[in-house]
């Protein structure tokens, strides 16, 4: 019954978030996702659902691990025949999994073989000391939270059984280190269709010139992200009264205050958006921003993917400077990052005001995301390793 609420939840949620359409296009690929084929081989991966979560940590994952020469397959927590893959695969990694029926089954089954059981996870839904702080939680609807009641996957994590994790960040790795597990740090990364469809966006693309039209943009990507946008709002309200040519462009669930009300010439909105058109509305602006509130344990844990999505189209990025974004960017060349009022306007203008820095920043971010941020420039070899000596 619980399982139902929760997909209830989401799916609603996924109405409202997107429309009618596009919406029920999530809702119907969920539901056709349950039904998959599961070709057997080396590594199963079991997510949750379809979003953006589940591409990221299970579907291109699994994607660079082909390449490496693994055989992987994924499906999704609901897979009806889902107990039946312990004795058709090696290694199994749990992508934020509600510990259901299914899931305690192929656990028990993987177990009494000796397989290998991973937990994977790329946010700190696993403790809710976490995620019950935060604005995207408080933000959901009663369905949705239960999910929550407890941390996702908590019990596969404290399973002395489970000896290794897998995880987006060094932040992340960190925390999952105390439960004394051994981690991997498996970087999010772009796959080769996300860069065929980029090679097609930069053929048509041509960078502003100068102030007159040019854009700033920000992505949300999910609900939940206004405090981080509020954060560096006096900051691109000091920029839009200076710059009445430059323009703020606001893509995704967001709500903004009224300080902006004076600039609404200045500020475009779009809504959620697909993969290829999320490309697409990148590629539109000159300038991308990553706010994020800082001293917040969740948002210390996001990983980079900000960047790397608007450098693999050569758009320079204005980043928190926090942990994560340090590791990702070298200031000043391949991207900025910025931590007071001052910094966030300061750098936000050295971009506007020079060209070339806008072009040689960008051509530099798209080298390091082509290089460090794809699935066909992987080299994780110690992970690598690790699962070819579990096989």
């Amino acid at each position: 019954m619980k399982t139902i609420l929760i997909k209830t939840g989401k799916a609603w949620n996924a109405l409202k978030q997107e429309g009618l359409v596009r919406g029920g296009k999530r809702v119907a690929k969920s539901f056709v996702a349950q039904f998959g084929r599961v070709r057997p081989g080396d590594i199963l991966f079991v997510t949750t659902g379809v979003g953006d979560s589940a591409m990221f940590r299970t579907h291109n994952q699994a994607e660079e691990l082909r390449l490496h020469g693994f055989k992987c397959s994924v499906t999704i927590q609901d897979n009806p025949f889902l107990p039946k893959y312990a004795e058709k695969f090696k290694i199994f990694i749990f992508h934020r999994t509600l510990f259901t029926s299914k899931i305690a089954k192929l656990v028990e089954n993987a177990k009494k073989m000796g397989k290998e059981i991973i937990f994977e996870t790329d946010d700190l839904v696993f403790d809710p000391k976490y995620i019950q702080e935060t604005e995207h939680f408080k933000k959901m609807n009663s369905f949705e939270r239960k999910q929550y009641e407890k941390g996702v996957g908590e019990e596969m994590l404290k399973d002395p059984y489970v000896k290794t994790c897998i995880t987006s960040t060094t932040y992340i790795g960190k925390i999952l280190e105390k439960y004394e597990k051994k981690v991997f740090i498996s970087k999010n990364k772009l796959s080769l269709k996300d860069l065929e469809i980029v090679e097609n966006i930069l053929t048509k693309v041509e960078p502003s010139s100068n102030t007159i039209g040019l854009k700033i943009g920000y992505f949300s990507g999910t609900k939940g992200h206004d405090e981080d946008f509020a954060s560096i709002e006096t900051a691109l309200v000091r920029i839009l009264g200076k710059y009445p040519k430059v323009s703020l462009v606001l893509a995704g669930p967001l709500n903004i205050s009224n300080r902006f009300n004076n600039f609404s010439n200045q500020v475009e909105k779009l809504p959620f958006s697909p993969r290829e058109e999320h490309f697409r509305n990148i590629s539109n602006v000159d300038i991308n921003i990553i706010p994020l509130l800082k001293g917040d344990p969740f948002r210390e844990g996001k990983s980079e993917l900000k960047f790397f999505e608007a450098g693999i189209l050569s758009v320079p990025s204005v980043a928190v400077d926090n942990g994560t974004y340090r590791e990702a960017i070298d200031d000043g060349a391949d991207g900025f990052l910025a931590g007071s009022e001052d910094e966030w306007f300061e750098k936000i203008e050295k971009l506007i005001n020079n060209e070339e820095l806008r072009r040689n920043m960008g051509k530099e971010a798209r080298e390091k995301s082509m290089r460090e941020y794809t699935t066909k420039n992987s080299h994780g070899k110690e992970y690598y390793d690790y699962l070819r000596s579990k096989l």
